[in-house]
C-alpha cells in the first residue's frame, strides 16, 4: 500500500479513539475528524489524539459540506462511525459521497441492525435504523466498503445512575446490574476502546477481496447478564447479581436516547429478539481478525476502578 492515509471521523469515540491509536502506532498518516462540541466533552481525549504521531486533527461540523468535501481528499482508507450530533443519515450519505468522489478505496462503517426489517413484528430502534439507512445508500452507490456491528461496549457499566448499564452500589459493597434483558439469554460483547482498532486495522490487512460488502459482528464474547455479573464478581472480588426490570432513567437524558431505550425493552426484553438480528453470527470471524481481546473480567478487574475513579468515584478505596 503505497497510499497510507486513514480517515476517521467522530475520533474522540471509543470505536474512533482505539482505531487512531492503533493506526497511529503501525505508521499510518491519520486524519482525525472531531466534531467541536465532542472535543469540548472529552477533553482529555482530543488531548491524547493531538499528542498521537503520524496524526492530523481536523475539527469541525459534519454539518459543513466544505469540511465533509475536503475530509476525504487524497485518502485512501476510512473509518466512520456517524453519532447523532444532527441529522445523521444525511451526514452519513455525504460521508460516503465525498468518499467516493475522492476515490477512497476501502470504506469501513459502523453500522447497526434495523430489527424492524425482519418482518418479525420488531421494533426498529432509532439510533440503530438511521445507521442501517445509511448503510444502505453505501450499497446502493457501490462505494467499496465492509460494515461492522458493535456489541455492547464493555465500557457502558458505571456506577453512577446512568440508563440500562448501571452497576448500582449495594450498601455492603456489591453491586445489581438491573436490565430488561432475559438473564440467561447470551448478548454480544467488546472492549471498544481495546479490540476495536486492531480488528478494523486486520479488516484493511485483509482487503476487500474478503470482506467487500460483508458485515462482521464485532464481538468477542457471548455472555448471558448473569455470566456478566459472575465475571465481575471475579474480577472485582466484590458480589455482583443481576435483577432482570424496567430500565429507569434517573437523570435527565436526550428525547432521542429516551425513544431508544423505550425500544431496547420492548425489542431485547419483551420479545428477545437477537441483539444482532437472525443474519449475524459472532463472534467467530472478530476471533479469526484480533484474538488479544480483554473479556469482561479483566476488564472488570483492570479497567472498571479506574474508569470510576476517573468519574470521582471512591468505592474501591
Amino acid at each position: 500500500m503505497t497510499n497510507r492515509t486513514l480517515v476517521i471521523v467522530n475520533t474522540t469515540g471509543r470505536q474512533g479513539a482505539s482505531v487512531a491509536r492503533v493506526a497511529s502506532a503501525v505508521g499510518y498518516n491519520v486524519r482525525a475528524h472531531i466534531t467541536t462540541k465532542l472535543s469540548e466533552k472529552d477533553g482529555a481525549v482530543a488531548k491524547e489524539l493531538r499528542e498521537l504521531p503520524n496524526l492530523e486533527i481536523v475539527e469541525g461540523s459534519l454539518e459543513d459540506k466544505d469540511l465533509i468535501s475536503r475530509l476525504f481528499i487524497g485518502a485512501h482508507r476510512a473509518f466512520i462511525n456517524t453519532i447523532s450530533w444532527g441529522d445523521e443519515v444525511v451526514i452519513g450519505k455525504a460521508l460516503a459521497d465525498a468518499a467516493k468522489k475522492a476515490g477512497v478505496q476501502h470504506y469501513i462503517y459502523s453500522s447497526m441492525p434495523d430489527h424492524g426489517v425482519f418482518g418479525r413484528g420488531w421494533p426498529s430502534l432509532p439510533l440503530w435504523s438511521c445507521k442501517f439507512t445509511v448503510e444502505n445508500y453505501i450499497r446502493q452507490i457501490e462505494l467499496p466498503a465492509t460494515f461492522v456491528y458493535m456489541g455492547i461496549y464493555n465500557n457502558n457499566f458505571t456506577s453512577l445512575p446512568y440508563p440500562l448499564f448501571c452497576m448500582k452500589l449495594q450498601p455492603k459493597g456489591g453491586f445489581q446490574w438491573t436490565a430488561p434483558f432475559h438473564p440467561d439469554k447470551p448478548i454480544p460483547w467488546l472492549d471498544a476502546e481495546h479490540d476495536v482498532g486492531p480488528a478494523v486495522l486486520q479488516i484493511f490487512k485483509d482487503g476487500l477481496r474478503q470482506w467487500s460488502g460483508h458485515r462482521i459482528g464485532l464481538a468477542y464474547q457471548l455472555l448471558s447478564p448473569r455470566q456478566v455479573c459472575a465475571a465481575f464478581a471475579r474480577g472485582l472480588q466484590r458480589p455482583c447479581s443481576y435483577k432482570r426490570g424496567s430500565i429507569t432513567v434517573e437523570v435527565p437524558v436526550p428525547s432521542g436516547y429516551r425513544s431508544q431505550l423505550e425500544g431496547i425493552e420492548e425489542l431485547f426484553g419483551k420479545h428477545e429478539a437477537p441483539y444482532f438480528g437472525p443474519n449475524i453470527q459472532a463472534p467467530d470471524e472478530a476471533l479469526g481478525l484480533w484474538e488479544g481481546y480483554r473479556g469482561m473480567e479483566e476488564y472488570a478487574r483492570e479497567v472498571f476502578p479506574v474508569e470510576e475513579a476517573a468519574n470521582g468515584l471512591t468505592w474501591m478505596h
